[in-house]
């Protein structure tokens, strides 16, 4: 059994001990999404207290599409000088640092009635009611080419990976689900069809990238509700990336804020537990595959949490 501080490899990605602090909104960027001597601050104590893996907040691949107040940025080329001096900040603690890139959609209340809004179809997200502009193909070719862009700068700036946000109802586990996706092309229909954006992103990505740059995936577990994507839906979607050649995985949630009262609760025939909400569920998918499985959430204390990190 591996412990929480033993070393540990993502991809060609080495870390002093398996501590990952995950993506979290600090709201403090500056309107524009760019960094802030706070979040520097932040971050930079992160590194000194020994996270061997820091997952920034989300950050915004097109600039008209900010679905949070004071999220980071990394839609144009001006982001990769701030974005070097935070690097440089975290290394010097010898902590790894991970750009989280997400296109959020509809599930935000911000600014809604003065952009464009992207989703897989017209089916409005059951948190915030907002409803988007179903994607044309043109639309789709030119959200994974600023995902791939994103990634690109995200390497020149010195981050030593990035994490596709494919969870949480955001745009790309919209595609993923059969309830948010009702689109009758390639994009919709059976999961593999409804994978194709996240594939397509992640191909992109890659190559822009390169084959030596760590690329992570988050996930939803299970939607958590009838007729949205399934614990089983997910578990194929992980080994499928896996051969894709996706680094490493995190495994959460998509429960609104309501893992509290819904932990001890049985979905898709798994427990979300009090301690480590989706461990079960990471603990099956880091069976299934031969990549590092990270889960998040209701982690408040080390646990007996199996890692698949070597």
């Amino acid at each position: 059994m591996k412990t929480l501080f033993d070393t540990c490899n993502i991809g060609p990605m080495s870390l002093k001990n398996r501590l990952v602090r995950s993506a979290t909104w600090e709201n403090m960027t500056t309107d524009d999404g760019h960094m802030t001597d706070r979040l520097y601050t932040i971050y930079e104590e992160l590194a000194k207290n020994e996270v061997g893996m820091i997952i920034t907040g989300y950050a915004n691949i097109v600039e008209e599409e900010q679905p949070n107040p004071g999220m980071m940025g990394i839609y144009d080329d001006a982001f990769i000088g701030e974005y070097a001096l935070l690097t440089d900040r975290v290394h010097k603690h010898d902590s790894k640092i991970i750009l989280q890139i997400a296109y959020g959609g509809t599930k935000t209340s911000y600014n809604v009635g003065d952009r464009t809004i992207f989703a897989p179809s017209d089916v409005p997200e059951k948190s915030s009611g907002t409803r988007g502009t179903p994607m044309t193909k043109a639309d789709i070719n030119y959200i994974v080419k600023a995902f791939a862009a994103a990634g690109k700068r995200a390497k020149t700036a010195g981050f030593d990976g990035v994490e596709i946000h494919a969870a949480h109802t955001y745009l790309i586990n919209q595609f993923l689900s059969p309830y948010y996706n009702q689109r009758d092309d390639e994009y919709g229909g059976c999961l593999e069809n409804r994978m194709r954006f996240l594939i397509e992103i992640y191909e992109a990505m890659r190559e822009q990238a390169g084959d030596d740059f760590p690329i992570l995936v988050k996930l939803t577990a299970s939607e958590f509700f009838e007729g949205g994507q399934t614990f089983d839906e997910t578990r194929a979607i992980a080994k499928a990336l896996e051969r894709l050649g996706v680094d490493g995985l995190e495994i959460s949630g998509n429960i609104y804020g309501k893992a509290k009262s819904m932990a001890g609760r049985i979905f898709d025939g798994h427990e979300l537990k009090k301690q480590g909400y989706f461990a079960e569920f990471g603990n099956i998918i880091s069976q299934d595959v031969d990549i590092p499985v990270i889960t998040v959430g209701g982690a408040l204390r080390p646990g007996p949490y199996r890692n698949h990190a070597q």
